[in-house]
């Protein structure tokens, strides 16, 4: 199960999920919310914060490259 903390693994499986977003253009609240629509992601939705939302974006980014 996948964690907040997971923010690698959580890029690769955002990245496979959906392919044709752009994670530069993804906001916070909606990076948060695709998160959690994930079906390996088992985790507090209040336990996020900005810090954690910015290193899934960076890591999504990172595996679009």
């Amino acid at each position: 199960m996948l964690k907040w903390v997971d923010t690698l693994d959580i890029a690769i499986e955002l990245d496979e999920k959906y392919p044709d977003e752009d994670p530069q253009w993804v906001n916070f609240v909606d990076l948060r919310n695709l998160v959690l629509a994930l079906d390996g992601f088992d985790d507090d939705p209040e336990k996020v914060n900005e810090k954690i939302l910015e290193s899934i974006q960076q890591n999504w980014i990172k595996e679009k490259d």
